[in-house]
């Protein structure tokens, strides 16, 4: 009944999610991720498309995609690969150039983010006409799963100490798994000048300053069963820079 009612929806509207996949180093876990994604999406009757942006990765990422694309077809399945790393920003905006849906998920390829919340995503942007709507670890059923004590205190901190300085109006700043309309998303990316870690927070930041509405979901964050972490000490040191900028400057 649900399937039936999610693909009556997705025919009146006409809408379509494209849902941007960067990936580095992910050649385990991007089977299971499309997986995921296909059967959420095929389950809930939405029209959808899966960007793979994948930046040179030397683990043969990119062929595993290509195997990806034969399987599930041109259609839903496009490759937008780039030569090296260059960003998770110049990768959303790489990715949107190619985006055909007038919606776009952005969300990590490493299952840290499970598709299964994807529909919540889609019916809270319809219930309240947001113009992105957030997964949030810090509200409601929110939570984290798999972290060491480090990592959490690190995440907790960031978040609290950026919720004081920054007022956002949204509960989990630097999180990865939205939804926007995609018109917003070009207007923010375009706007946006941090890297790594401190651009998530950015685009909210950006959103509030530009009165976009902003609705949020709770999921359930789970650390990557496969590869390794890309979070280090350098990445803290630039979301403490950004985040001081940020405050300066916003």
């Amino acid at each position: 009944m649900a399937s039936r009612k999610g693909s009556q929806q997705s025919r009146v509207n006409g809408d379509k999610y494209s849902v941007l996949l960067p990936t580095y180093n992910e050649r385990e876990n991007l089977p299971l991720i499309v997986w995921l994604l296909v059967k959420y999406f095929g389950e809930s009757g939405y029209n959808y498309e899966i960007i793979v942006i994948d930046d040179g990765s030397p683990d043969g990422t990119l062929e595993v995609a290509e195997q990806l694309q034969k399987i599930y077809g041109e259609d839903k399945i496009l490759l937008r690969p780039r030569a090296k790393k260059l960003g998770l920003g110049t990768a959303y905006i790489h990715g949107i150039k190619h985006a055909t849906g007038n919606y776009v998920f952005i969300m990590d390829a490493d299952l840290s983010h499970h598709p299964k919340f994807i529909p919540e995503f889609i019916e809270k942007q319809r219930e309240g006409g947001y113009d992105l709507v957030s997964g949030t670890r810090y509200r409601g059923d929110g939570g984290v799963y798999g972290w060491d004590l480090r990592r959490k205190l690190i995440s907790r901190g960031a978040n609290y100490v950026t919720q004081v300085l920054l007022r956002p109006g949204a509960s989990d700043l630097t999180g990865s798994f939205r939804l926007y309309k995609k018109e917003v998303l070009e207007s923010l990316v375009e706007r946006c000048v941090s890297k790594g870690y401190v651009f998530q927070m950015e685009m909210i930041v950006r959103a509030r300053q530009l009165n976009y509405t902003i609705g949020e979901v709770p999921i359930s964050f789970v650390d990557r069963v496969y590869g390794e972490s890309k979070l280090g000490g350098n990445e803290i040191v630039s979301f403490l820079k950004g985040l001081l900028t940020l405050f300066a400057t916003t």
